[in-house]
């Protein structure tokens, strides 16, 4: 898998620096324009219904979003020319934002491990649209959506 330098110290500071991110463990373990991917462990103060023990919709929510954004992000650094300042990378990454974000919950949010997956549909100047996944550890998927990104 091809990376960047760059993409990669973009790829630490998600894990990082985002206080939210790292309260539900989220951290990113691939990040280009194909494809980015996300993942994450189960723990008790994820959950959503009490009674079922399963995942809060919210964090799979936040965690397609996440993905969706990350690959949206991507395409956009990687068109940006090689002589680009890192404050001015900041500055055009700073701008991206989620327009537009639809989850489909297909199953029951249960598993030890959650992988979120995110495909560019479409990268324009002014948006990016994303397909992503999240599936447990048991391939078994959990929710998809469609993610719409503001990159310019």
């Amino acid at each position: 898998m091809p990376t960047s330098p760059l993409l990669d110290q973009i790829s630490r500071l998600m894990n990082e620096q985002i206080p939210f991110h790292r309260l539900i463990g989220l951290e990113v373990k691939r990040f280009a324009s194909d494809i980015s991917e996300v993942q994450f462990h189960w723990q008790a103060d994820l959950i959503g219904n009490v009674p079922q023990g399963i995942l809060h919709g919210g964090v799979t929510a936040t965690a397609l979003d996440m993905c969706g954004g990350l690959v949206a992000i991507a395409g956009v650094v990687e068109t940006l020319p090689d002589d680009t300042s890192p404050d001015e990378v900041i500055q055009r990454i700073s701008r991206c934002g989620t327009i537009d974000l639809r989850v489909d919950y297909v199953r029951p949010g249960r598993g030890k491990t959650f992988i979120t997956t995110a495909h560019t549909i479409r990268s324009g100047n002014k948006v990016a649209v994303a397909r992503m996944e999240m599936h447990n550890e048991d391939n078994m998927l959990i929710a998809f959506g469609t993610g719409t990104y503001m990159v310019g």
